[in-house]
């Protein structure tokens, strides 16, 4: 059986999938190959050139993104009784305290995409280890999603500020918008990622950091992006 649907297929033959296009004319791309018939997400892959295994070089921070990614982010919030009311009026979804940290122990549900607590919440939060921890939801201090100003923590990530992580290959893989996105706001918001992922290499990495660069829509093919003017790319529009 063919691992891919006919649409995949027919959209793959469509391009060159061995050339490394410019990233404005890779998007372009991206946009006109999106086989689906709903609104697909356009999502970036960053090969890096780090050990994930060594502590030293783990790549993880925030980078907010001009146009926002196009999906309505749900927050939650960890923090005391006389922050609560502040967290809701920013736009937090979910808000509670030590009772939250005890439903979601008790295998409440998890209905938010960023988790964000007060420092002093954190020895009741980090009891949800097991329960964060693999959906990478756990809040963090470099992901400034531990802070004691929850209302600005809560405007910036409904806004557009997203969390990326290199994975156990050492790859960052996030959605920068959505297919419906004109070709120029996803340009902005991949030059937006990508200095920040050049911002953030390890000082412990060696050789070439941004090793490859694809794009692609939830259901369409990747294009390569030719890394040798990404930088040039990111200054251009940052």
């Amino acid at each position: 059986m063919p691992r891919h649907g006919k649409k995949y297929r027919e959209a793959s033959s469509r391009y060159d999938k061995q050339a490394a296009y410019a990233a404005p004319e890779a998007l372009e791309l991206v946009k006109s190959l999106a086989p689906a018939n709903f609104d697909e997400s356009v999502e970036v892959v960053f090969v890096l050139g780090i050990d994930p295994k060594k502590a030293d070089q783990l790549v993880r921070g925030t980078v907010s993104l001009p146009h926002g990614t196009g999906k309505d982010v749900r927050v939650a919030v960890f923090a005391p009784a006389d922050k609560e009311s502040e967290a809701k009026e920013a736009g937090a979804d979910v808000v509670g305290g030590a009772e939250l940290v005890e439903k979601l122990q008790a295998g409440g549900e998890i209905d938010f995409d960023v988790a964000i607590a007060t420092p002093d919440l954190m020895s009741e939060v980090g009891k949800l280890g097991r329960v964060l921890g693999p959906r990478g939801l756990m809040p963090n201090p470099k992901a400034g999603t531990v802070t004691a100003d929850v209302a600005k923590a809560v405007g910036e990530f409904k806004a557009g500020r997203i969390e990326y992580r290199n994975d156990r290959y050492g790859n960052v893989h996030i959605p920068i918008g959505k297919v419906s996105f004109e070709a120029g706001q996803l340009s902005e918001n991949l030059a937006a990622l990508s200095a920040e992922i050049i911002r953030s290499r390890p000082a412990a990495s060696k050789g070439r950091f941004v090793r490859r660069v694809s794009v692609s829509s939830t259901m369409g093919p990747g294009v390569k992006v030719d890394v040798s003017h990404l930088e040039d790319f990111a200054k251009a529009y940052v």
